[in-house]
C-alpha cells in the first residue's frame, strides 16, 4: 500500500505500465471529467514524451520517473504565471538535491542539472479562461537509475551515475509528491519574492560567462543576470543588457 504523506498530490494516483506521454493522458483526463487537484498519472515507460519547445524526452522503461500532476491554480494571478514555473523547477530541485551532495541548479526555465548534466525536465501546460487559470498540468521526468543514454542527447545524466547508488521509484515518487506539495501550498499563499529569490539562487550560470545562440544562428557571449517577473532571461552583453523568451535564445555552452 502506498504512503500517504500528503495533504492531496497523490491521494489519487494512475499508473500504467505504457503511456505515450503522461501530459497527454491527463489532458483526455480533464476534457472528460474533473478529476481532483493533486491527481497524479505515472507511466513505467513512456514512449513519446515532451519536453520544451515541442523537443523529446527520452527515458529506459523501468529506470526512471515520469509522471504527470492536475492542479488548479485559480488563486494565482495571470501575469504571475513564471511563478508557477518557479515553484515547479524548485520543487524538482528539492528532490535531487535530497540524494547528492554536489551542486543542483535550475537551468532556465525549468531544467534541472546536476553539475553540468541535466538530470530532470519540466513541462508545465496551463489552461486560461475568461477568470484566469483553470487548470494546470505539470509533467515531469527525473533520470533516476538509468545507465547509458542516446549520444543524440547533448549532456544527459542520472542519480544514478552522480551518485553510484540506485533508488526506489516508488519512494522517489512520495518523496517528489511532497516537494512539489510544499512549493505549490507556498505558491498559493503568496509567497512569489521567496520563491522567487530562490529560484535565483539556484539558477545555473548566473553570474558567469556563457555562450549564446539566437534563432538566426548569431553566438555571443554574456552574463546571465537572472530573470524578470516575466520569465525572461537577463543577461548581459556587449551591448547592455537583453531580456530574452525561451525561443529567442539558447545556451550552447556551459558556464565558465
Amino acid at each position: 500500500m502506498r504512503k500517504k504523506n500528503t495533504l492531496f498530490v497523490g491521494k489519487v494516483f494512475h499508473e500504467f505500465l505504457t503511456l505515450p506521454s503522461t501530459n497527454l493522458y491527463a489532458q483526455e483526463l480533464l476534457s472528460k471529467s474533473k478529476p481532483s487537484e493533486g491527481t497524479v498519472i505515472s507511466a513505467v515507460h513512456q514512449t513519446a514524451g515532451r519536453g520544451q519547445i515541442g523537443s523529446s524526452w527520452e527515458t529506459e522503461a523501468g529506470l526512471n520517473i515520469t509522471l504527470s500532476v492536475i492542479f488548479y491554480p485559480r488563486f494565482l494571478p495571470v501575469y504571475r504565471q513564471f511563478s508557477l514555473t518557479q515553484a515547479v523547477a524548485l520543487s524538482v530541485r528539492d528532490l535531487v538535491a535530497r540524494y547528492t551532495e554536489k551542486p543542483v541548479k535550475v537551468k532556465w526555465p525549468n531544467d534541472i542539472y546536476i553539475g553540468n548534466g541535466k538530470v530532470a525536465g519540466v513541462l508545465i501546460q496551463t489552461t486560461l479562461g475568461q477568470k484566469g487559470f483553470r487548470n494546470c498540468i505539470v509533467g515531469v521526468g527525473v533520470n533516476v537509475n538509468q545507465q547509458s543514454f542516446s549520444p543524440l542527447l547533448p549532456n544527459p545524466t542520472s542519480l544514478y551515475l552522480e551518485t553510484g547508488v540506485s533508488h526506489s521509484l516508488p519512494l522517489l515518487r512520495e518523496a517528489y509528491f511532497q516537494a512539489l506539495e510544499h512549493r505549490y501550498l507556498q505558491l498559493k499563499n503568496g509567497r512569489w519574492q521567496a520563491i522567487g529569490e530562490e529560484y535565483r539562487q539556484y539558477l545555473y550560470g548566473r553570474g558567469e560567462r556563457v555562450l549564446f545562440e539566437r534563432p538566426d544562428g548569431e553566438r555571443f557571449s554574456g552574463t546571465i543576470k537572472g530573470v524578470n517577473a516575466s520569465g525572461q532571461l537577463l543577461v548581459l552583453h556587449d551591448d547592455g543588457e537583453e531580456a530574452f523568451h525561451m525561443k529567442q535564445v539558447k545556451m550552447v555552452g556551459a558556464p565558465g
